[in-house]
């Protein structure tokens, strides 16, 4: 079997078994808030459900396409993401949750623009980077025009209240810094500006920092804003080895906040323990594994530096979500890719795999051709 292949199956099989866990994971999490809410129990499950099926659809197409495409799109796809960003602004067209501006609704759905945001600069920065070349060394044409795109898009999601997605999409465009050769001089600056504002937006904004602060502390403040870790760490302490039984958690009876979203992981802890916890930490490292294969053996700079883009993306942002679950970093409101319910994040990951396939699938007919 050939490496290409290799690296395809150890992907679609790992992208599986997180979508079927966050279905399966989803409808337990919800099933009581869901009927309190909507008196329908299953009414979280039959939208993931049908999300993970557009999902898959869109990973056939993606995984078809020429990953080429990406290229010649990824202005205009750009300039569309940055308009539904600022769309999702505005109070007519957007739709606010908890104080956030992240949504747009259309008819009985809601759409999250900073999904699209994601893979539309992604692949703009691999655009760019891959063109640059060998002028990475010189600092103007390595911040020009990445660093303005970079700075629109992480401002716009920073109005509307998302810091945890900021921290993704930075991130990620600094791992494909580093991956496409910039100077190590330039990353070290850049990471430190990076830090001094991440810093500034904790400190500056009264409840970033309360937030902050309690998570060096959450006892300290446990019925305001430790409460949600708390509950998070009750939930996984209770599962211990082989959890408490599938459907049978007692935190997710309203007393973990967005026990179906970011914190799903806290639920799936305590219903299948400790062993239920590997497996999704075993199929995300054979996720990143596959996307590093690929990325490593792409036929050219732009779907090297795509496929890394990606890889950082979805391995980022599973360490943020998990960090904050288990207490190891800040709760920044962040989704478990796969897992956590949302119909923009499923489809538009699952979309991100399909254009991981498709590197690997040129990349392996490439070395045929060679041969």
């Amino acid at each position: 079997m050939s490496a290409a292949r290799t690296s395809v199956i150890l992907l679609l099989i790992s992208s599986a078994v997180l979508t079927a866990i966050g279905v399966v994971e989803v409808f337990s999490a919800s099933s009581v808030y869901a009927f309190t809410t909507y008196d329908n129990s299953f009414w979280f499950l039959e939208r993931q459900a049908i999300y993970a099926a557009i999902g898959v659809g869109v990973l056939l197409v993606t995984a078809r396409m020429r990953y080429s495409a990406w290229r010649r799109l990824s202005g205009p796809l750009l300039v569309v993401s940055v308009t539904l960003l600022l769309l999702a602004l505005h109070p007519a067209a957007g739709s606010s949750v908890y104080g956030a501006s992240r949504w747009i609704g259309v008819g009985p759905i809601t759409v999250q623009p900073s999904e699209f945001a994601k893979l539309a600069l992604i692949a703009f920065s691999a655009s760019v980077l891959a063109r640059k070349g060998g002028k990475l060394d010189d600092w103007l044409h390595l911040a020009l025009p990445l660093g303005p795109a970079v700075l629109l898009v992480a401002g716009i999601v920073m109005l509307q209240r998302d810091l945890g997605t900021t921290i993704v999409i930075v991130g990620s465009v600094l791992m494909m810094l580093f991956v496409a050769g910039a100077r190590l001089r330039h990353l070290l600056v850049t990471g430190i500006f990076t830090l001094g504002g991440l810093a500034y937006l904790i400190v500056g904004t009264a409840y970033r920092r309360a937030r902050f602060l309690s998570f060096f502390d959450p006892w300290k403040d446990p019925l305001s804003n430790g409460y949600q870790l708390i509950q998070g760490l009750i939930a996984l302490g209770s599962g211990g080895w082989f959890g408490v039984g599938l459907g049978a958690s007692r935190q997710k009876w309203a007393y973990l906040p967005n026990a179906h979203t970011d914190f799903i992981f806290a639920v799936l802890g305590e219903e299948l323990g400790l062993i239920g916890e590997f497996v999704v930490l075993i199929a995300f490292g054979v996720m990143i594994y596959a996307g590093i294969r690929i990325a490593v053996r792409a036929p050219d700079t732009f779907g090297r530096l795509f496929a890394a883009g990606i890889t950082s993306w979805i391995g980022l942002q599973a360490i943020v979500n998990l960090g904050a679950v288990t207490g190891l970093l800040p709760i920044t409101g962040v989704p478990l890719p796969f897992v956590s319910f949302g119909g923009t994040a499923l489809v538009v990951t699952l979309g991100a795999v399909g254009v991981l396939a498709s590197i690997a699938r040129a990349g392996a007919a490439t070395r045929r051709a060679r041969t």
